[in-house]
């Protein structure tokens, strides 16, 4: 008898033991990406406290916990008020979860943080926060860097009329679209399906490309190329996209995606 409940004891202990190392062990090659997508519409006079919170606080902490390709961009159309969107990928899901509990507690986060999170009800920063949860498409389950010379972001979402509309965009994309996509230099940096977040059932990407020139040449290309129309004929793939949004984006200085 004594023997036994020794047995469960050391078999609850090594549990134990073996559950922090799953919280923390390596992603494998082939774990599919999950990005944050943070939208803020700020207040006047209250970009600058958000970049230098984003800058000297939550990139620095994201990084340390592992979130190493963080992206900051403004809209190119300088719309009031300003708007500022942050790209965070996070390599599982695990880790998504295990950062946004570390962020609560994380002492040296907390003290970079400070003034920000302080900041008096009369001087918001932001009138207000949106965000979506995405996980990476099959056919592309990491993120691509962009390389650092000047360049813009074409941020775009489909919708869909239903949850199987979106299935069936997204295995069009997976299947086939995104081969064309890299055949005419529609340069991908992300591919996500949305989990939570608004506009749903939709899907979210970004694109990237030296200027506007470039960009309406690449988008020419594939609308002639001839993958693409006999792809987008197949009855399989009618009545996937409902609505497009798009929004042209210019990375920050010190944006890492």
């Amino acid at each position: 008898m004594k023997r036994r409940k020794f047995m469960a004891a050391s078999s609850l202990l090594g549990l134990g033991a073996v559950a922090p190392a799953l919280a923390t062990q390596s992603p494998k090659k082939n774990d599919k990406e999950v990005y944050e997508l943070r939208s803020y519409e700020t207040k006047m006079g209250g970009m600058g406290r958000l970049e230098a919170y984003i800058q000297t606080a939550l990139m620095p902490a994201l990084n340390r916990m592992g979130a190493n390709k963080v992206g900051v961009f403004k809209e190119m159309s300088k719309d009031d008020p300003a708007k500022l969107h942050v790209l965070i990928a996070y390599a599982t899901q695990e880790q998504y979860f295990q950062i946004h509990g570390l962020l609560k507690t994380d002492t040296d986060y907390l003290s970079a943080a400070d003034a920000y999170l302080k900041t008096p009800v009369d001087k918001a920063t932001f009138d207000r926060m949106s965000s979506s949860l995405m996980v990476a498409f099959d056919g592309m389950p990491k993120l691509a860097t962009p390389s650092k010379e000047p360049r813009i972001m074409e941020l775009r979402t489909y919708e869909s009329y239903n949850e199987d509309a979106a299935r069936r965009k997204i295995k069009m994309f997976n299947e086939g679209e995104i081969a064309v996509f890299n055949k005419v230099k529609l340069n991908i940096v992300f591919f996500g399906e949305v989990l939570i977040g608004p506009r749903m059932p939709c899907l979210t990407y970004m694109l990237t490309f030296k200027n506007m020139e470039e960009r309406n040449a690449n988008w020419a290309q594939f609308s002639a190329d001839p993958d693409w129309k006999q792809l987008s004929q197949a009855p399989e793939y009618a009545n996937t996209v409902s609505r497009i949004a798009r929004i042209f984006l210019e990375p920050t200085a010190y944006s890492q995606i």
